[in-house]
C-alpha cells in the first residue's frame, strides 16, 4: 500500500506541512506518526506517514478477493468513503456463508482485516464490511429498536438494558439518541458481553458512553 513519509522538527507543522504538499485534509488520510530519537546533543525530530483512505479501501478490497477466493467464492467489492469512514459492500453468489449465523462469519471477516492493518501498518481506520445490504438493513433494525426503547423508558420512567452488542451495534444506538430529550445512554459490561442501557434523564446533561 502507497504511503508517504514525512520528517520534521515540529510535529503540528510537519502534518501540516505534508497535507499542504498532497493537497489533502485530514478527514482524507490516516496519519501514523512518531519520535525519531536523537543523540544527546540533537534535539528529536517526528516523522509521520501518510496514508489517503481511497488507497486502504483499495488495499483492503485486495486483501478481501484473496483470503476470500481461499474458499472457493468469487466476490465483487463496493467502496466509498463518507464521514471519515470506509465501507466496503462486498456480493457474491454464496452470501449466506459470507455473513454467517447472526452475522459472525462478517464480523470475524472484519476483525481479521482491522488486526492486518493494525499490525502491518499501525494503523486503525473507521472500516465497515457489508455483504450486499445486510448490515444495512440489520442497522434499521437497531435504530427502530433504539426508537421503540426509548419510547418505553420516557413513558415508564424505567431504565432498559438492551442484549449484548458488539461495539458497532451499540454506536448505533448511542448515535440514534443523542439527541433525545427524555433518555440517555450507557455501555456496561466487558466484551464480549457489553451492552446499551436506556435511561431516563432527569434534566442532567450525561454523556454517552462507548
Amino acid at each position: 500500500m502507497e504511503v508517504s513519509v514525512f520528517e520534521g522538527k515540529n510535529l503540528e507543522e510537519l502534518i501540516e506541512n505534508s497535507l499542504n504538499e498532497l493537497n489533502l485534509t485530514e478527514k482524507d488520510v490516516i496519519i501514523n506518526s512518531e519520535e525519531v530519537k536523537a543523540g544527546l546533543l540533537k534535539k528529536s525530530s517526528y516523522k509521520v506517514n501518510i496514508y489517503k483512505l481511497t488507497d486502504i479501501a483499495n488495499y483492503v478490497k485486495d486483501y478481501l478477493k484473496n483470503i476470500i477466493s481461499l474458499m472457493g467464492i468469487e466476490i465483487t467489492l463496493e467502496s466509498k468513503i463518507r464521514d471519515e469512514q470506509i465501507y466496503i459492500k462486498m456480493y457474491s453468489e454464496n452470501n449466506s456463508l459470507l455473513i454467517g449465523k447472526e452475522g459472525k462469519n462478517l464480523s470475524s471477516l472484519t476483525l481479521i482485516v482491522k488486526q492486518m492493518l493494525n499490525t502491518k501498518y499501525n494503523i486503525a481506520p473507521h472500516l465497515v464490511l457489508d455483504v450486499e445490504n445486510y448490515k444495512e438493513h440489520k442497522e434499521k433494525r437497531i435504530e427502530r429498536l433504539a426508537k421503540q426503547i426509548a419510547r418505553d423508558v420516557a413513558k415508564t420512567k424505567l431504565d432498559v438494558k438492551l442484549d449484548n452488542m458488539n461495539s458497532y451495534e451499540r454506536r448505533i444506538v448511542h448515535n440514534i439518541l443523542s439527541n433525545n430529550k427524555y433518555v440517555y445512554t450507557i455501555s456496561e459490561g466487558e466484551e464480549p458481553n457489553r451492552h446499551v442501557i436506556v435511561k431516563y434523564k432527569n434534566d442532567e446533561k450525561i454523556e454517552n458512553a462507548e
